[in-house]
Formats: C-alpha cells, structure tokens, sequence
C-alpha cells in the first residue's frame, strides 16, 4: 500500500513538473489510456471489496482496456469516423457504475456498524 502511495505521489510530481506538449491527435489517444486507467482501478477496488480480485485479471484489463480503446480509435481515424465519442461515453458509464457500487458498500458498511439507540 505504501508502495502504491509512493508512486502515485512520484507520478503527480513528475506530471506537474515535466513540461509535455501533444498534439491534437495524441492528446486524444492519451486521454483515452488515462480513462481506460481510470477504468481498471475503479473496476480493481470494486472487486477488492466484492472480495474477487485477482492480479492477473487487474493487470490484463488494465492494458487490455487501453489498448483495445487506442486500437478502435486508430481504426476509426483510418476509416474517416468518430469513435472516440462512443469510447468516452462507454468508459465514463462504467467507471460511474464502479463508483456506485463503491460508494452503495462504503455506505452500507458505516450504516451497519452505527447503532442507533431506540427508547
């Protein structure tokens, strides 16, 4: 867990800090791996508390996803349509679904160790 802190931390410094300009092109495939990413993680600790997460599965989904979206989105830019619109709003509808499930089992688990006391 520390580890997982370190990086994360390590990668917003470096972000912040280090000065990459894109294109209009890249930026588009960048921002689909970030949400694909953003996907895999909220889809990781969903299953994490479903107490069903396996490593193999996270890491395989994680690139999988990416590549799958960067991959669909390059075939549509060589067949002249807009794919990106669609990838975007099928990633956002899961990591949404993700983080209701999060929140309904956060919810649900304080509301279960409060007592309230009836007279």
């Amino acid at each position: 867990m520390i580890i997982a802190i370190v990086c994360l931390v390590a990668g917003g410094l470096l972000g912040f800090f280090i000065n990459i300009e894109l294109d209009a092109v890249s930026s588009a495939y960048v921002a689909l791996g970030i949400l694909a990413a953003i996907d895999s993680i909220m889809g990781g600790i969903a299953s994490v508390l479903n107490k069903k997460f396996e490593l193999k599965i996270f890491i395989t989904g994680f690139f999988g996803n990416a590549l799958l979206a960067v991959g669909i989105l390059y075939l549509g830019t060589i067949l002249g349509m807009d794919l990106y619109t669609g990838i975007v709003v099928m990633f956002m509808i899961r990591i949404f679904q993700n983080f209701a499930f999060i929140r309904r089992f956060l919810l649900n688990k304080s509301k279960k160790s409060v007592k309230i006391k009836e007279e």
